[in-house]
């Protein structure tokens, strides 16, 4: 087996010198090599052996940045900002700036009339064709984490990120509501109070801003993982 040639494949761009990279090659071939030949004398078959040999890197990308940040000393402040908060700030931006954009080629937002308790209807607002985009932010925030060695919770947080970000400001701002709405003529106070105070018009500020976002975010970030893991170069075919 190809030991050095295997893991150069799976290191590819590591991002050390030349002289530092080949020595990572060949220590980490070289604990490979001994473990392959430990299970060996154990009686696996070469398949088996291979198979348990390579299991005991569970994450191939991680590594490479672990072991970029043990050689550079780079500090951890600075890897989770590049893992995690870059890319969420990135999912953010995108998210929002998609809004405006999308209202200036005339693609409104749609609305939805739902009757409630008491004759009441509550009015949901759906921004269709920005929910229908949104999977794409949200593999792109995930491939931003994973491609800088993030762990499987931060490419989540950050492919989701603008949701939870939805979810923290309207914690923030619906116990407040009611100081917002004395400036407000009185058809846009009804209007305020049934997107915000009431119980149904609560749940659709939380569906429209957080649940459906979220969904769609999430989506993206499961394709996007179900990709790059499909593209890991599989070592057993090629060995």
């Amino acid at each position: 087996l190809d030991w050095e040639g295997l893991v150069r494949r799976r290191l590819a761009g590591l991002r050390l010198d030349a002289a530092e990279k080949e020595e990572v090659h060949r220590e980490l071939a070289a604990h490979l090599e001994e473990s392959y030949d430990r299970f060996r004398g154990e009686g696996l078959s070469e398949k088996d052996a291979f198979r348990d040999t390579m299991s005991q890197v569970k994450d191939w990308r991680y590594l490479r940045e672990e072991i970029r940040f043990s050689r550079t000393k780079e500090k951890p402040v600075t890897l989770r900002t590049k893992r995690l908060w870059l890319p969420s700030l990135v999912t953010l931006l995108v998210s929002m700036v998609m809004l405006p954009i999308l209202e200036s080629l005339g693609l409104k937002a749609q609305f939805l009339f739902l009757k409630g308790p008491h004759d009441r209807t509550y009015v949901f607002t759906v921004y269709t064709v920005w929910l229908m985009m949104l999977p794409f932010v949200g593999a792109l925030g995930a491939y931003l984490s994973r491609r800088a060695g993030g762990t499987h919770s931060a490419v989540i947080i950050s492919g989701i990120f603008p949701a939870l970000a939805f979810f923290i400001a309207l914690l923030f701002v619906l116990p407040f509501m009611g100081f917002l709405e004395h400036g407000l003529e009185a058809n846009a106070r009804s209007v305020f109070e049934t997107l915000t105070n009431e119980p149904f018009g609560r749940l659709g500020v939380v569906t429209g801003w957080v649940l459906a976002p979220g969904a769609c975010l999430f989506i993206g970030v499961l394709v996007c993982l179900f990709i790059l893991r499909q593209l890991t170069p599989r070592d057993i075919a090629s060995r």
